[in-house]
């Protein structure tokens, strides 16, 4: 019985904290309170704010990689955040660090605004931000994918398996479901400002359990993936990979109406 229950406690922390960790970060990437380059062609919307991906709970840089290079190819100016110590930590402590590099982003490109791309808890950390550090006014998109937003069973559940509040991880206890964190965050209006508000969920992901947990209320734009394409298969970490997907965020950060491409590589 106890082999089972640290067998299923391993299980469950591995789902829940290694969402993105195929590889390491490579150096010359972007890392916490560093940009990384703003390469690739010209923008190819006029106007176009540069777009920070924000990494989720162990997400480290590398791991965006095929976002951004799609994100470069069609003409952004794009950088990856990689979330202080990797995301284990205070999500609103992430948030005033995340607060710091949209500043070096914006004095980088002398851009008003930036857009956002999310994954996982990198929405949490950027919405905190916005609601409550200043964000409402430097912010012009925001796009989440997978992202917690109303928390997961699966962080609850690691109290179930015998390892207490999430193994004492803050930001796990911050996206358990029903947690003051999230009571804070979700109070008020779910999309403040003039910022447009996206999020996109697939029923696959593995880590956001109920998957409409991933929504947002109050006039966002919240898209199932397989609510246009039936067929398409994609999970958590598929989200920041696949090409289907990737349809959708580049119309949501073109302003174009999201029908995305079922058929995209």
């Amino acid at each position: 019985m106890l082999l089972r229950t640290i067998l299923a406690a391993t299980a469950a922390v591995t789902a829940l904290l290694v969402p993105a960790t195929a590889a390491h970060a490579a150096p010359e990437r972007s890392t916490t309170g560093r940009s990384a380059a703003f390469g690739g062609p010209s923008i190819s919307a006029a106007g176009a704010n540069p777009v920070i991906v924000v990494g989720g709970l162990m997400g480290v840089s590398i791991a965006y990689e095929p976002i951004v290079a799609r994100l470069r190819a069609d003409g952004f100016r794009v950088s990856i955040y990689q979330l202080p110590g990797l995301g284990f930590g205070d999500i609103r402590e992430s948030a005033r660090a995340f607060q710091g590099y949209v500043e070096q982003v914006r004095s980088r490109t002398g851009a008003a605004r930036v857009d956002i791309v999310a994954h996982s808890e990198g929405g949490l950390v950027s919405r905190w931000y916005v609601k409550f550090l200043g964000g409402v006014d430097t912010v012009g998109r925001y796009v989440s994918l997978g992202s917690p937003q109303h928390g997961t069973y699966v962080a609850n559940i690691l109290k179930v398996v015998g390892l207490g509040s999430c193994a004492g991880v803050p930001a796990c206890q911050q996206m358990s479901i029903g947690s003051d964190f999230l009571a804070s965050l979700n109070g008020g209006d779910d999309t403040p400002g003039a910022i447009r508000w996206h999020t996109i969920r697939t029923r696959q992901d593995e880590l956001v359990r109920p998957v409409d947990n991933a929504v947002l209320a109050d006039g966002a734009t919240n898209l199932l993936i397989q609510g246009s394409c039936p067929l398409r298969v994609v999970n958590h970490l598929g989200l920041v990979l696949d090409g289907t997907t990737y349809t959708a965020v580049r119309q949501m950060l073109t302003d174009r109406p999201v029908a995305p491409d079922c058929h995209a590589l």
